[in-house]
């Protein structure tokens, strides 16, 4: 018959104990744990009409997974994927119409970066539960990023922040 797997033999557990032997807790570090922003939309504090749409929906070929500005070394992504630049401010775009989305963007884009923000994250979803499992949102919303002059790169997110369900934007910092 077979044990559960997390079932411990107590032969095996007598062993780990004799190999390890007395162990010490590690002193208490001197760390600040990092500041996690809240998760909420965009403050609206500019008037929507403010901001012109321009952004196109007519995508020729499918935006790439990430995107570097002209000039930026490729160390600026690899920097982005391993939390250089940590997470500002979020959009969650799950469950909006594109028109929705698109405005929701733009007003996002632009409050995050007249607040001086350097990196956001844009969370679109996989696509999974749509109509066919076609990720409509990521392909528009990877597509806007592309338009904007604002954004200098964009990657997937890391694991936790929602992976290729979501994108890791990097925003010109008009305070320079």
């Amino acid at each position: 018959m077979k044990k559960p797997a997390n079932e411990i033999n107590p032969d095996d557990a007598a062993l780990f104990r004799a190999t390890v032997g007395e162990v010490q807790p590690l002193p208490e570090q001197n760390r600040i744990e990092p500041h996690i922003p809240p998760r909420h939309p965009p403050h609206h504090t500019v008037a929507a009409e403010a901001i012109p749409d321009t952004l196109s929906d007519h995508i020729t070929r499918d935006a790439p997974d990430e995107f570097l500005a002209n000039g930026l070394s490729r160390m600026t992504l690899r920097k982005m994927r391993r939390g250089a630049w940590p997470i500002q401010d979020r959009l969650d775009l799950h469950g909006l119409t594109s028109d929705a989305a698109r405005t929701l963007l733009q007003e996002f884009l632009h409050e995050a970066t007249q607040h001086g923000l350097r990196c956001v994250l844009v969370i679109h979803g996989k696509g999974m539960n749509s109509p066919g499992g076609e990720a409509v949102l990521r392909r528009l919303a990877r597509h806007w990023l592309l338009q904007r002059g604002e954004v200098l790169a964009y990657c997937d997110a890391p694991q936790q922040e929602g992976g290729s369900g979501a994108a890791l934007v990097l925003l010109k910092s008009l305070f320079q």
